[in-house]
């Protein structure tokens, strides 16, 4: 195959090309001269506009938690559930399938926290935090304990490696679509054995604990589902007699997306004594914190 050779331009082709190239900006029609310009602005202003909406969406989206959380729940996943066809908590579940050590809820754990902090951000309780969640049920060491907000099984890992043998665990979960996910996560982690799921609302729950579940009181409760059921579920629980001298109460996200119901009915309740742990939002920079209130009877 023989190939066309490229034109050699002299010196003096060069100047010459170049001049008459110079010559046609010059004499070209004034109308066209300003089409060029206005074309040239316009896409000047585009370039310029273009960069200034990308470095304005990265500071907000550093700075601002309502802008990151919009933009990571809101667009990006759902963006990224109609293209993989699946859900945000499917591919949290997938990741941990593929790289944790199975049987091994430390390897769990660190999964999900390296997939949340650096492809998708998801509502786990988080490292930082679970950290305080550790340190508290470590303290509390309940023989019985339950948990308000399953999602994909976190928290109810970080809390059931640490249960002793014959403790009881129950975990509530409305959402249907994450029980499944729940269950082989903590599967995942080798503590099925541990936790029990209950498919339901709170409010619907609690009262059947005593009667359908043989609970008699509860030495330790995670609240970490919607936050204005904070409140409400904190005094079904009271009402349900599930609350005993000394029983732990620890609620997450006091800070955002905050529980002030909570927050106000707690301190200036007699019977609860409370400790606030401050802390970040999971995975981000922002503040927030954990409360602890103990029943005082």
């Amino acid at each position: 195959m023989t190939s066309c050779p490229l034109p050699v331009l002299l010196p003096n082709q060069t100047r010459r090309s170049a001049s008459r190239l110079i010559y046609h900006l010059h004499h070209a029609p004034s109308g066209q001269k300003m089409l060029d310009n206005w074309i040239l602005t316009a896409l000047v202003s585009i370039g310029v506009g273009s960069l200034l909406f990308v470095v304005a969406l990265f500071v907000l989206l550093r700075n601002n938690v309502h802008a990151n959380i919009f933009w990571n729940e809101i667009v990006l996943e759902k963006i990224t559930n109609f293209v993989m066809d699946q859900s945000k908590e499917q591919r949290i579940l997938n990741s941990v399938s593929y790289n944790a050590v199975k049987g091994d809820p430390e390897s769990v754990l660190n999964c999900i926290d390296s997939y949340c902090s650096k492809s998708e951000w998801a509502m786990n309780v988080g490292d930082e935090k679970g950290l305080i969640l550790d340190k508290i049920v470590k303290e509390t060491d309940p023989t019985t304990a339950l948990e308000l907000g399953t999602y994909c099984g976190y928290s109810a890992i970080r809390i059931a490696r640490l249960l002793k043998p014959k403790a009881r665990f129950f975990s509530i979960e409305p959402n249907p679509d994450f029980i499944p996910i729940a269950k082989e996560m903590i599967e995942l982690a080798g503590l099925s054995d541990k936790v029990t799921i209950l498919e339901g609302h709170a409010q619907d729950i609690i009262p059947l604990l005593k009667s359908k579940y043989n609970v008699n009181t509860l030495d330790f409760v995670f609240l970490d589902h919607w936050k204005d059921r904070y409140a409400p579920d904190t005094i079904l629980l009271e009402e349900c007699g599930l609350l005993r001298k000394g029983s732990v109460l620890l609620a997450d996200n006091i800070i955002y997306p905050g529980a002030p119901e909570f927050i106000k009915y707690i301190r200036s309740h007699k019977h609860f004594e409370c400790t606030n742990y401050p802390s970040h939002l999971e995975y981000m920079k922002a503040e927030d914190a954990m409360e602890k209130a103990v029943y005082l009877g």
